[in-house]
């Protein structure tokens, strides 16, 4: 190796490596040079420039090059929308001689091409069977398999769109000659699928008369390939001739087929029989269908492991299709069977390998792994089959292996269906709960991405399925439950993975539903703005700032409240980098979303107003496309401090701002100012939506502050006197949340007035339980859609029943996040405040202005 010159010497010695380097260049650059194209071939691919689209393709279909000519092939769907007659009688006659000696490339191009001007009609279909069909059947027995695969596809497209007369002269006429013994194979094969597609185009005499002895000849062809090819679409011929006919012709053929020498074909039949044992009577899937089901299970193992995967795949159809003429014996047989296929490749349970699996080869490996994801996709199959009650007894087992199987795809399976699983159990669901945190632990992220598309809903069921069976606690039955999902925000935090870890951030936003608010914020809310903080993707911060959002919405303590507060201003909106502070301005939309205007306006609005002197021109320009939302926000007369103070802030864009990209978004968002309409306090009938969506956020705001207030006051107040087991049940209430039950029969009302200095402890009792029901029945999901809120003039009069979830009026929680449909700011305030006040501590003031103006507003009203 040379050693490396620090400065260039030109002496005799160095200057001799130089040449050899210079050299080697040479060598290196030689092979490009000679690809380069030389001036005639330049002049032979030139075109002039003055031809029109339809001049240029006919000139590069007769004189280009194969490349040139594909091109204008592919670009046939852009000249039939753009002059379709011109193209009809000069493009394509050139296009259909050019494929008679096309390559490869333009054959599949031209296919593709055809089903693109069919798609998009640019003709009639008149027009397009009498200028394109005849090419695509031209093209049809081409010699090269996947060419020839390409234009069938398009034909079988065409033959939906076509008229029956033509598919009948055009096509099933010509059929004939081309499934004769004396055709090619691939002339067969292609008869075959063609008579699938053509038997839905008919009336049964016609098909019957016409197509099936075709298909008769074809089940009985000398080829395997063509006998497996026309068995699999027996079932569309079946599905066009009716129940009658398929009864005397075509399960005799099945029947036949399904005892072919070629297991392609034994195959075939046996999927045809299990898609059609709908068509068939009891008497049929007795004597008939049963005991060729029973064959083909035995074989399986012996002699036949071929048509394994499709048994296992095909087998929870086949147990619930067969439901009704099992036999208790055959019933224990077939369940039998599916437990010996999901256990297929591993260890027994005495820790020795079954004699019959030992020294599996790779391939019968591959078969294992594919019949055991096979058996669990079936899993909610066969406890329909069994019955939901004999879970536990008949099928605990099984399901346990599968969500430890030692393979990938049997256990994403097991996570996909993991929600068909708990939703089948119901109040049983309990039985699985060790399951859902093993997957939430699984070492693949791919098991983990399976799980979380369902997991608002699995968790749901997890905590209130138990009810029914008289549970205390939600969270008694799933212990590790928070361990597990900080492990998992953890895992797929770490990993490359970024749209998990985002999905994951999105569907946690339901956790407020499950456990309790302390555990939420020492577990989670703190992880979220850790996220928002130090992530490096985009989505990723967004979905954590809409979870922490939603966690600060839901927060049952205003001490905590004001700590996340004070930290998202200060870490976030005054923090040192400018990535920071535009994912402030990200999470201000998300409380614009999710909390009332008051709560904005009191916590957020000046903060946000502070960037418009920040010193990046990106932070700007994000703040300024915002501001018609902050507008949004007010209410004159409270709010006109803070509008004339919006107002302020434009002036001096409009003067000092020197960014040109900025400047022109402030005289934009100028224009949009000037046009926005802003609401009074007044209730207004043009804001009605909006208007009643934001006091019953407000409403709710005041709610959680009595809420906590009663809670110390009841604390303070008869916590001496309590006896222990009213300690524990209130412990267990505020862990888990169980205050749901209560809330199915308490109606949620909103007292006229917030003061309870004169309430006796029966009325604070009372109060405290209508609030406890509200803090849990905002949460769920199933209840409220604020757009389906009911005509009421009563803003705090406001009833709604957990029992009658179509009569509520609360914040829609969906799977990833809480969404109403309003137009206006959606989502429900988990903070107190009110219009009138603004003082960020002065929790006194904020209850006494906040009921002050709930009265005024019921007089408006």
């Amino acid at each position: 190796v040379r050693p490396v010159i620090s400065k260039m010497d030109f002496s005799h010695s160095n200057l001799f490596g130089y040449i050899e380097d210079l050299q080697e260049l040479t060598i290196i650059e030689r092979p490009v040079r000679r690809s380069l194209k030389t001036p005639e071939e330049i002049e032979r691919l030139t075109v002039d420039e003055e031809l029109s689209d339809t001049e240029r393709a006919v000139y590069l279909l007769s004189s280009g090059q194969d490349i040139q000519g594909t091109s204008v092939v592919a670009n046939l769907p852009v000249l039939m929308r753009q002059n379709p007659a011109e193209t009809l009688r000069r493009v394509l006659p050139k296009i259909r001689e050019v494929l008679h000696v096309a390559g490869v490339e333009m054959q599949l191009t031209a296919a593709v091409s055809f089903l693109t001007v069919l798609q998009e009609e640019s003709v009639s279909i008149h027009t397009y069977s009498h200028s394109f069909l005849h090419i695509i059947l031209q093209n049809l027995e081409h010699r090269d398999a996947g060419v020839s695969n390409a234009w069938l596809e398009t034909l079988l497209a065409v033959i939906e769109a076509l008229p029956k007369e033509t598919v009948r002269h055009e096509i099933l006429n010509p059929l004939v000659s081309k499934a004769q013994l004396s055709q090619t194979l691939q002339s067969r094969l292609v008869s075959c699928k063609i008579m699938g597609k053509v038997a839905n185009k008919f009336e049964a005499h016609i098909i019957k008369r016409e197509v099936l002895p075709l298909v008769k000849s074809l089940c009985q062809d000398v080829e395997y390939e063509v006998r497996t090819c026309m068995c699999r679409q027996l079932e569309h011929v079946a599905r066009g001739i009716g129940t009658e006919l398929t009864k005397t012709v075509v399960l005799p053929e099945l029947i036949e087929l399904a005892r072919d020498e070629g297991s392609s074909v034994r195959l075939a039949a046996f999927e045809t029989l299990v898609n059609l044992l709908d068509m068939f009577d009891a008497d049929d899937r007795s004597q008939t269908v049963l005991p060729l089901v029973k064959s083909f299970c035995e074989k399986s193992f012996k002699s036949d492991e071929s048509i394994l995967v499709s048994l296992s795949f095909h087998l929870g159809k086949l147990c619930n299709g067969l439901y009704g003429i099992f036999t208790p014996e055959q019933h224990l047989r077939f369940l039998e069977f599916y437990k010996k296929l999901s256990t297929l490749g591993l260890q027994q349970e005495n820790g020795h390998n079954d004699n019959q699996l030992q020294l599996q080869t790779l391939e019968q490996e591959k078969k294992y792994i594919s019949v055991r994801k096979n058996c669990a996709y079936n899993f909610p199959a066969m406890i329909v089959f069994v019955d939901p009650k004999n879970f536990h007894l008949e099928l605990y087992s099984i399901f346990f292996c599968l969500c430890h199987d030692p393979e990938v795809p049997v256990r994403y399976t097991m996570a996909i269906s993991f929600f068909e699983v708990a939703k089948l159990l119901n109040s049983d669901v309990y039985t699985i709960h060790k399951e859902l945190v093993t997957l939430l632990q699984d070492e693949s992220l791919e098991v983990l991405d399976a799980l979380v598309g369902h997991l608002p809903e699995i968790l749901e069921l997890m905590t209130n399925g138990g009810e029914n069976n008289g549970s205390e606690s939600k969270l008694l039955s799933i212990p590790d439950l928070i361990p597990a999902l900080t492990t998992a925000e953890q895992r797929a935090a770490t990993s490359l993975k970024w749209r998990t870890h985002e999905k994951l951030l999105q569907k946690y936003a339901c956790l407020p539903h499950i456990i309790s608010s302390d555990q939420i914020y020492y577990r989670f809310l703190h992880r979220m703005l850790t996220i928002i903080l130090t992530n490096n993707v985009l989505p990723v911060q967004k979905a954590a700032a809409r979870t922490l959002c939603v966690y600060l919405r839901y927060n049952r303590k205003q001490e905590q409240r004001h700590e996340v507060i004070q930290k998202l201003i200060e870490q976030l909106g005054q923090g040192k980098s400018y990535w920071n502070r535009l994912r402030f301005l990200d999470t201000c939309e998300f409380i614009m979303e999710l909390f009332s205007k008051s709560f904005f306006c009191k916590y957020f609005f000046l903060p946000v107003l502070e960037l418009t002197h920040d010193p990046v021109a990106n932070v700007r320009m994000k703040l300024c496309c915002l501001l018609p939302k902050v507008k949004s926000t007010l209410k004159i007369p409270t709010d006109k401090h803070l509008l004339q103070q919006l107002e302020l802030c434009i002036r001096k864009l409009l003067c000092q701002e020197k960014d040109k990209d900025v400047l022109t978004i402030v005289k934009r968002t100028v224009l949009e100012l000037d046009r926005m309409e802003i609401s009074v306090d007044a209730f207004q009938k043009r804001f009605y939506e909006n208007d009643l969506l934001d006091q019953e956020k407000e409403r709710q705001e005041h709610l959680l502050l009595e809420m906590e207030q009663l809670e110390k006051e009841k604390q303070k107040n008869e916590g001496r006197s309590t006896n222990i087991n009213d300690k524990m049940f209130e412990k267990k209430r505020r862990d888990s949340k169980t205050s749901s039950v209560l809330a199915k029969n308490i109606n949620l009302s909103v007292p006229g007035s917030s003061s309870g200095t004169s309430a006796g402890k029966e009325e604070k009792k009372s109060k405290l339980v209508r609030s406890q029901s509200f803090s849990t029945q905002a949460l769920h999901p199933k209840y409220s859609n604020i757009d389906k809120c009911p005509n009421k003039s009563s803003a705090t009069g406001y009833t709604s029943s957990v029992s009658g979830m179509g009569k509520s009026c609360m914040l829609s929680f969906n799977d990833d996040s809480f969404r109403t449909h309003s137009t206006g700011n959606s989502g429900n305030a988990a903070f107190p405040s009110s219009s009138s006040s603004r003082n960020l501590f002065n929790s006194a003031d904020q209850k006494n202005n906040g009921n002050k103006e709930s009265q005024s507003r019921k007089m408006s009203m």
